[in-house]
């Protein structure tokens, strides 16, 4: 299954200007995925890129059914202090999900590390959107490049080729 399984990791806040072109390069790559034998497809459900991640999946379930979206949650309160909005998208992705994994019942610090962990270590593969190098983010994507996952970056790509689409790099 691992070899099958692509896990997202990306910042929480994406500039407005950056979310449509962000978007259409995050399904171009899930698809190209999916054409190279991905299947599962992990989540860690946080706002942003996480929520983007996840709509992307669910939109291509539709031409690809046999693809699944697997939430790997920190914690089963992960969504408490968010407002009403946020809440709603996140309880319907985890409506849609195929499978939800939980790390910890509560918060306590370090789940959050533990659900990126459980991301790398169940995937060969891993797209990030990472601009910000002191971040949950860095942990993860520096954490899958030493695993040895396949990283494709679409923020560095965008910069490297703002007209192409972003290429996938192997670590």
């Amino acid at each position: 299954m691992k070899d099958q399984t692509c896990c997202f990791t990306g910042h929480r806040y994406i500039p407005a200007s950056e979310h449509s072109a962000l978007a259409q390069r995050l399904e171009a790559e899930i698809e190209n995925l999916i054409h190279q034998g991905a299947r599962y497809f992990a989540a860690g459900g946080a706002m942003g890129f996480d929520t983007m991640a996840a709509f992307a999946v669910l939109r291509l379930r539709i031409l690809h059914p046999h693809i699944q979206l697997i939430l790997v949650l920190p914690c089963k309160n992960q969504a408490r202090g968010w407002d009403r909005v946020n809440k709603e998208i996140y309880n319907q992705i985890r409506r849609q999900a195929d499978k939800v994994v939980y790390i910890s019942k509560q918060y306590t610090p370090g789940c959050m590390l533990r659900r990126n962990d459980y991301l790398v270590d169940h995937s060969a593969v891993c797209i990030c959107y990472l601009t910000n190098p002191k971040s949950g983010t860095a942990y993860t994507f520096h954490c899958a490049k030493q695993h040895g996952l396949r990283v494709i970056n679409l923020a560095a790509a965008a910069k490297a080729a703002p007209m192409e689409l972003a290429s996938s790099v192997k670590t």
